[in-house]
This record gives C-alpha cells, structure tokens and sequence, in this order.
C-alpha cells in the first residue's frame, strides 16, 4: 500500500479493508471495514478530509480530493467506478456512481441514488434519495431502482477484495 502521512496526519486504513499496492492514499483519509481501493485510485486528503465508507468500492483510477471547506464523503455500500472524479462532495449510503463521472464540491447525493457514467454533477447540486443524476451537465431524475445492482456490486468487490488480499503476488 502506498500510505503517506502530510505534516503529520496518517490515512487511517480499517484492518478488513484492502488497498492496492498501486493506488495512493495520502493524509486525511479515512477506510472503512471491507471497503477496497483499486489500482491507481488517488485518495488525497491534504486539504480536508475524504471517508470511505464500509464495504464501499473505489475502483481502479479514480481520484478523490477534497477542499479545506469540504471534506468527500462516501457512505455505506457504494460502488464507485472506474476513471471517477469526486471532490468536496457527499454521497449516501447504497449509491452508484458511474465510470469516469465527475462529481464536484457541495453536491449532495441521496442514499440509493445512481450518477450515470461519464456524467458531470455540477456544484451545489443536490440529487434526491432514490434518483439518477444523468448527463454534461446531469439532470436530476426520479427513478434510480438500483439496489439490486449496487447490493451485487459490493457483494462481487467485498469478495474480490478478499481474493486479492490472500491471492495477489507480484512476479515482475
């Protein structure tokens, strides 16, 4: 794991959480229980806080920021997919948020909402629990049944965090 304390502030890793060796967690950042970090995920934490939440995927390429007014939050049993971008933001519990999305400071996610993939959530939005936020720039809309998806994805990367922990070995 590349773990990196700044002026002092170590990212506090849960021990059942798996982070990759490639990927960078760096200051305020805070893994919960079963979550997992893929490769060449970028959690920098130098100027707020970022939190992870348990069983929670943050998939490979993905780049979490912060600011010193807003810390990124990610709840419980979120899929976040590859190439996203979130920063400054808060995201519930049971969200999906979409390959290579961007999603950007003082939005608010609802619990069991869903950012489509390539979308762009611009500042200050706020999508309701249960919505879609789809589109450059996303709209908000009703209708996100996504818990079966999502509830299948942290099950598939809780597990696949588990094979890599016990089974990944580097031979070059």
């Amino acid at each position: 794991m590349a773990l990196w304390a700044l002026d002092g502030v170590a990212p506090e890793v849960h021990p059942t959480a798996w982070v990759h060796p490639e990927a960078t967690v760096i200051g305020r950042v805070w893994i919960g229980p079963e979550a997992s970090v893929w490769p060449q995920a970028v959690l920098r934490g130098d100027y707020g806080e970022i939190r992870v939440g348990s069983r929670t995927s943050i998939q490979d390429g993905t780049v979490l920021h912060t600011t010193e007014q807003w810390p990124t939050v990610i709840g419980n049993d979120c899929v976040v997919g590859h190439l996203a971008h979130l920063e400054g933001c808060t995201v519930g519990n049971r969200c999906l948020i979409g390959s290579n999305s961007v999603v950007l400071n003082r939005v608010v996610i609802g619990d069991g909402s869903l950012v489509g993939a390539g979308a762009l959530v611009p500042e200050d939005t706020e999508i309701p629990p249960g919505h879609r936020a789809l589109g450059v720039p996303a709209r908000v809309r009703p209708g996100a049944d996504i818990a079966r998806a999502v509830d299948y994805g942290v099950a598939v990367y809780v597990e696949n965090a588990r094979r890599y922990r016990d089974g990944l070995t580097r031979v070059g």
